[in-house]
């Protein structure tokens, strides 16, 4: 039997909150991931347009792109909260823990890929800095890591959207 946390709600069933943990996850991981990220990007970029501010438009996208990421954890996250709050019924526990479960591949991956393309972004902005006709390369080096975190993107998403409800 289901246990119920909000008698007056209704919504607030065991399944449901491990529903919203594993939103929560997918948020915060990858929010962390990409601050933490950007913030090395904009580090790198703060030193090469001090001595060189023609570039900031050419380093602007590197320091964007590690936050591609916390938008992935916030789709996710806003689908599993869509179906708690909004959704015609609730989560039971083992649907629950399944929607828990599959919001860690966007929340691990996301946040992992955040701070890997951190690295490569920082490195690009060096490179912009010594020779700005390599900002393409530097752009494509970027999205190749992108490409890990819309694999884990489409894995939660499909199965999200998968477990049913009750």
């Amino acid at each position: 039997m289901e246990v119920m946390l909000l008698e007056a709600s209704g919504w607030a069933t065991m399944g449901n909150v491990y529903a919203l943990i594993g939103a929560a996850l997918a948020v915060a991981l990858t929010g962390i991931g990409s601050a933490v990220g950007m913030s090395w990007v904009q580090q790198a970029a703060a030193g090469v347009v001090s001595e060189q501010p023609e570039k900031y438009g050419k380093l602007l996208v590197l320091q964007l792109i590690p936050s591609s990421n916390a938008l992935y954890g916030f789709v996710v996250g806003f689908l599993i909260v869509n179906n708690v709050v909004l959704g015609s019924g609730s989560y039971g526990t083992e649907e629950g823990l399944m929607v828990l479960a599959l919001s860690l591949p966007i929340a691990i991956a996301g946040m992992a890929a955040g701070l890997a393309q951190a690295k490569v972004c920082a490195a690009g902005v060096r490179m912009v800095g010594k020779r700005v006709e390599l900002s393409g390369r530097a752009l494509v080096m970027s999205v190749f890591i992108e490409l890990f975190a819309l694999f884990a993107l489409i894995v939660s998403i499909l199965g999200v959207l998968q477990v049913p409800m009750l």
